[in-house]
């Protein structure tokens, strides 16, 4: 079993960052497809970033592509989203999610583990 705990959420001002991590519980850093995606109220669950299983390449929703940077420390077993520039609209409930699927993975359906989810609030 695999366990994801997210954490660096908060509450921020428009146009500041916020950096997130998620914390992988077991040993296979590089051996996984991640993602994130965030749910605000009263809407669905959307993408925001993933980032494939050894190649580790990057794939972003256009809503935040050019102010979020996903990476992943191999060494630390933890993906990190780094969010700049924020927006009002950028605020929700945000979830890590891990998965053994190879390529780009942005449906949620594709992941097998998620974390609790941190939330991030931007105030305008």
């Amino acid at each position: 079993q695999v366990q994801l705990v997210e954490s660096g959420g908060g509450l921020v001002q428009a146009g500041g960052s916020l950096r997130l991590s998620c914390a992988v519980s077991k040993r296979t850093a590089s051996n996984y497809a991640a993602g994130w995606f965030r749910q605000a109220p009263g809407k669905e669950r959307e993408f925001v970033a993933t980032i494939s299983r050894s190649a580790g390449t990057t794939y972003y929703a256009d809503a935040v592509k050019g102010r979020f940077v996903m990476s992943r420390d191999n060494v630390k077993n933890t993906v990190y989203l780094q969010m700049n520039s924020l927006k009002s609209e950028d605020t929700a409930v945000y979830y890590c999610a891990a998965g053994w699927d190879y390529g780009v993975v942005t449906s949620p359906n594709r992941y097998d583990y998620w974390g609790q989810g941190t939330q991030v609030t931007v105030s305008s």
